[in-house]
């Protein structure tokens, strides 16, 4: 029927406007500071629902979410373990692992989100177990929110970061950047073609500005 025709063409024209407006945000996410993201969003709440929406339409054509690879790693460690989780989205970590999650995000997607700058959250220094990233290294400042994870971090602390696997130009140099950070690296998964999953220790404070990236 014509109308089934149309209303196919339609929904496919409607998917592509998000697509389209996703990577025009994704775009914007990248190329602006944290505090410049929060006040994008702050501005136009809509933006934030289509980048989740088009960031979750992304992942879900992955043979694997690395999400999951966090919770698995989570429910394998101690429940007693507090957990920073920056960049949150939905909160998928903090639902589904029974330890004390601070879920961090620039827009509220679930009522378990705090809403704040990456580079400033309301924590104390030295008060989380495991800080998480995933696929949420973005901002021009990113060297500040990994100062501000490693600010939040116990002293030998573990930091997970997962992220897409085309962002890595140079692996060696990413962990280079991490160490002039205070963070050793411990393991290094590779194996997906979409996302790399790194872990790292909080060897100690920030040694001098260094990029990583």
């Amino acid at each position: 029927a014509p109308s089934g025709r149309s209303a196919a063409l339609r929904a496919r024209m409607e998917e592509r406007l998000l697509a389209a407006r996703f990577r025009y945000i994704n775009q914007q996410l990248y190329t602006s500071t944290s505090q410049e993201a929060a006040q994008l969003f702050q501005n136009d709440p809509e933006a934030f629902e289509i980048y989740h929406r088009g960031f979750a339409q992304q992942v879900g054509r992955w043979p694997e979410n690395p999400v999951h690879r966090i919770i698995r790693y989570l429910r394998r460690r101690p429940a007693s373990l507090v957990v920073a989780d920056f960049g949150c989205g939905d909160c998928k970590i903090a639902s589904s692992v029974r330890n004390k999650v601070h879920s961090f995000d620039l827009v509220p997607l679930s009522p378990l989100v705090t809403v704040c700058d990456m580079a400033k959250v309301p924590l104390a220094a030295e008060s989380v177990d495991i800080a998480v990233f995933c696929l949420a290294l973005m901002g021009t400042n990113l060297q500040e929110i990994l100062e501000e994870a490693n600010r939040v971090l116990k002293q030998g602390g573990t930091l997970m970061v997962a992220e897409v696997a085309s962002r890595f130009e140079d692996i060696r140099a990413f962990v280079n950047a991490m160490a002039q950070l205070g963070f050793k690296s411990v393991s290094k998964d590779l194996s997906s073609a979409f996302f790399h999953l790194l872990e790292f220790a909080k060897s100690g404070p920030p040694r001098r500005r260094a990029a990583p990236g």
